[in-house]
């Protein structure tokens, strides 16, 4: 037996059953999950309907990720997947499935954002100043101007900067790694996050009790 997405076989919303009236067509055939685990890149193309191309990631490493807040987007590498509100099991097995919450190397990030605001990004940071060796990059009088403008507006959440100080954020991927052969996504700030980590907090606790 194919797989199929038909709903011929699911009852109408009153619960009558439906009649059999035809077999399964090739139009409404569904395939085996692409189940993308984390490792180096492997993505394979599936001819579809109307000579169309799928592309399903088997493996993925790396994808592109938004931070929002400040309009900037990265390619940054996956660490892991932390969270998914469908099934547990695809967190332990490293699946990455849209809307999987995972953790991504801060990185590139971190570095965007030194380099746009000239500031670290954590008060941590500001203590390591630059070694006395090295000599600080000589910049125009336009470019210290257009640089203390900015700081008037480089503010990061609390829960951002506690992240950004272990090295990994929090993030949602939104494309659909077995349709486009990609992981791309956003990263978690504000409500959503508070939400995430209130949830990933929980699941510890629970855990932990029936250890």
């Amino acid at each position: 037996m194919g797989i199929s997405r038909s709903s011929r076989h699911k009852r109408s919303a009153t619960g009558a059953q439906r009649a059999h009236y035809r077999k399964k067509r090739k139009f409404e055939l569904g395939r085996q999950p692409a189940s993308t685990k984390l490792g180096p890149k492997r993505i394979h193309s599936v001819r579809v309907r109307g000579g169309n191309l799928k592309y399903r990631a088997l493996r993925l490493e790396s994808g592109n990720f938004a931070w929002a807040s400040e309009h900037t987007t990265r390619k940054t590498r996956i660490i892991g997947v932390v969270y998914n509100a469908s099934n547990n099991e695809l967190v332990r097995t490293n699946t990455l499935v849209k809307s999987a919450i995972i953790q991504i190397d801060a990185t590139p990030f971190r570095q965007w954002y030194e380099a746009h605001y000239a500031q670290p990004i954590t008060k941590k940071g500001a203590k390591a100043q630059v070694p006395a060796g090295e000599e600080a990059v000589k910049k125009s009088s336009h470019v210290l101007r257009k640089l203390e403008e900015r700081k008037k507006e480089a503010k990061i959440d609390p829960l951002l900067e506690q992240q950004f100080l272990a090295g990994r954020l929090y993030a949602a991927i939104s494309s659909r790694p077995g349709q486009s052969g990609r992981a791309d996504g956003y990263v978690l700030e504000g409500k959503e996050l508070e939400f995430y980590i209130r949830k990933l907090r929980s699941g510890k606790q629970k855990h932990a009790h029936n250890a």
